[in-house]
């Protein structure tokens, strides 16, 4: 099959222990391509209405891109999915390292799990069989710990995917570790692998992954690889402060060239943002209450691009990858002696937020929350609640366990992040994220709990691109920041390929930027669309930030699949991928209308001071265009039955879809 893709899934049913192969019709892959598409495909069909997330009825599908494997550049990540146990809504996670290839050489675009296994197990496979193995001796353990031994048992060439302790305590803010502490974090379906009794995926692949026209794969490839590797000399770390602070000071901004972000980084990685994010906005400080100006240069020097990356022995790739925004750091005193670098969510998430200016203890939690597989941001989130509910009054030095939760105080953080993976005293009100403890804690602390739907947005502020403010309430899995923003659509620069799309306007008022009009919302609408088509495809947001004439997104998958499709064509399979995790969530009993970002979060009230002094987002009108873009019935979120049945999507009032 030259066609990109391998045409197979693999379903296992934990409860009876029974493995099975079945084909996927072309049409699908046509209609839907395969990573988020796919498992989209799947579930919706499969996962019965109201089931536990945490119950036998749930689906989690590991799912490898269409593009992985075919020559593509940035197409090495691999997805999860499944019905959230954090916000009931659809849930996925995304990550990068070399799980991705090995899952689809052993010969399946995606391998599902329902049910529940009597006892812990992990599932081998290879090009030739399939088994699930007693993983009775690994519960218990952390995940690099687990991936190792699973390592060593599974031969040259085998990749993991496993759980850690968070995972098997069935944390609301589990994720799925691979490449020992890289994590699939977001929606808590590391809870429902541990629910499941799985520990982990083994996979063992050989098989060649066979595109329709390698040679024009590589010509396309080679030429945004010249992109790439274009890489000037930039200043130094601490400089960039500096530049956020001019950013921030200026009355106009001029429409971002992702290629500017990719210098960033290439030489730093994410962490290049750190002090940036702060200075103009992006970074919400102090549980979101606070300002840059509560945590400025002085105070955020300690976690400057230099400061992190000092501490940096070797660079790595993801598979496919040119870039190679990731590294291994030295962390003295801590079990295994290294770390993997802390990403810009999770140095903002574990400082900033929470008035930490200890780099020390963020290295620290990084290496714990990883080995744990637990979401950071998430984390981060949460901790920031329960010292704003300690300062408040709500929790006491009595609940915490003698822990004075007082704003900075990094000894106090990193022993109250040991607690929640070990869900030990306050700990376990707090392993399941901010929604849950201020349920559970009452209070009026409902009022500190910054999360959407359930989980807690990362450390991009809607004050400062209401872009963002507008896809943590739109997404069918709340709270997601790596779909769309008004920065994203700017660099994307898709209006170069796509007719009839707005224009980023090279310089604009900031003002500008707050205007919930209806361009916003097709530009909202458009990044949505893209990005359901690159995470069906596979591949890492960051190559896509370059522009989409420099990483050939539409032209590798016609060049991958012999498909002859136009860039709006495929605008049309994301409005498709979509749609059916909208009516998921509908399927599954959930409002669109009660997704629902926080009042803070929103600027209401404004902030007094800052960065984002005055700033509001207005989110209904804006959320009501967006829907209409998709066909959706602008005042309640529900796509009418007429374009489901033009999308070909079933449900028991449509009858049988394609």
């Amino acid at each position: 099959m030259n066609k990109g893709y391998m045409g197979k899934i693999l379903m296992v049913d934990l409860s009876r222990g029974e493995i099975s192969e079945e084909v996927v019709p072309d049409n699908v892959y046509e209609n839907y391509l395969s990573g988020l598409g796919l498992g989209a495909y799947i579930l919706f069909n499969r996962i019965p209405a109201g089931a536990d997330p945490l119950g036998p009825d749930n689906i989690l599908g590991f799912l490898t891109g269409l593009l992985t494997g075919t020559g593509t550049f940035f197409s090495g990540r691999w997805m999860v999915a499944g019905k959230s146990p954090l916000t009931g809504c659809w849930g996925d996670a995304n990550c990068g390292g070399n799980l991705s290839p090995a899952i689809k050489r052993c010969g399946y675009d995606g391998i599902f799990f329902k049910g529940i296994s009597e006892k812990p197990v992990y599932l081998y496979v290879d090009s030739g069989r399939a088994e699930l193995r007693d993983a009775s001796s690994l519960w218990g353990r952390d995940a690099v710990e687990t991936e190792e031994t699973l390592l060593m048992e599974g031969g040259k060439g085998a990749r993991v995917a496993c759980i850690g302790q968070a995972g098997e305590n069935r944390s609301l803010i589990a994720g799925i570790c691979n490449d020992k502490g890289r994590l699939a974090a977001r929606s808590g379906l590391g809870a429902v692998m541990g629910s499941k009794r799985l520990k982990a995926l083994v996979v063992n692949g050989k098989r060649r992954i066979q595109p329709f026209n390698r040679h024009e794969i590589k010509r396309l490839s080679q030429s945004c690889n010249r992109w790439v590797q274009f890489q000037p000399p930039l200043f130094s770390g601490p400089a960039l402060s500096r530049v956020g602070t001019l950013m921030r000071l200026l009355p106009t901004q001029m429409a971002q060239d992702g290629l500017l972000y990719k210098f960033f980084l290439k030489k730093w990685g994410t962490v290049s943002m750190n002090q940036v994010s702060i200075e103009i906005g992006d970074s919400p400080i102090k549980n979101w209450k606070g300002t840059n100006e509560d945590f400025g240069p002085g105070r955020s020097l300690t976690v400057n691009p230099d400061a992190i990356t000092g501490r940096e022995f070797v660079k790595y790739h993801c598979y496919g990858c040119p870039l190679g925004c990731g590294g291994k750091c030295s962390l003295p005193g801590q079990k295994g002696g290294e770390t993997h670098k802390p990403e810009y969510e999770t140095v903002l998430a574990l400082g900033g937020l929470c008035m930490n200016e200890d780099a020390d203890s963020i290295f620290h939690m990084n290496e714990m929350l990883n080995r744990a597989g637990m979401d950071t941001i998430s984390a981060g989130g949460t901790v920031a609640f329960a010292m704003e509910c300690y300062e408040k009054g709500i929790l006491t030095k009595e609940d915490t366990g003698g822990l004075e939760l007082t704003w900075g105080n990094a000894p106090a953080i990193l022993a109250l992040v040991d607690k929640m993976i070990r869900r030990e005293g306050i700990g376990d009100l707090l392993a399941d994220g901010t929604k849950v403890a201020a349920k559970k804690l009452g209070k009026g602390s409902e009022a500190f709990a910054m999360h959407v739907g359930g989980q807690e947005p990362a450390m991009h502020d809607g004050r400062n691109d209401p872009g963002f403010n507008v896809h943590y309430a739109v997404e069918a899995t709340p709270g997601r920041h790596t779909i769309g923003a008004q920065l994203y659509y700017e660099m994307f620069q898709l209006w170069k390929e796509i007719k009839g799309i707005p224009r980023a306007k090279p310089l604009y008022s900031k003002d500008r930027k707050y205007l919930a009009d209806h361009e916003k919302a097709v530009m909202a609408a458009v990044c949505s669309k893209y990005m359901n088509v690159a995470n069906g495809a596979g591949l890492c947001m960051f190559g896509l930030l370059m522009g989409v004439t420099r990483t050939p997104l539409f032209a590798w998958l016609n060049a991958a699949t012999g498909w002859r499709k136009t860039p709006g064509q495929y605008l049309d399979i994301g409005v498709r991928i979509q749609t059916l995790k909208q009516a998921f969530n509908i399927k599954h009993g959930v409002d669109p209308r009660s997704i629902r970002v926080a009042d803070r979060m929103l600027g209401k009230p404004a902030l007094p001071a800052g960065a984002n002094k005055g700033r509001t987002t207005e989110l209904e009108t804006i959320r009501g265009e967006y829907w209409d873009q998709f066909g959706w019935d602008p005042e309640t979120g529900v796509p009418d039955p007429e374009a489901l049945e033009r999308l070909g999507i079933s449900t028991p009032e449509t009858g049988t879809g394609r």
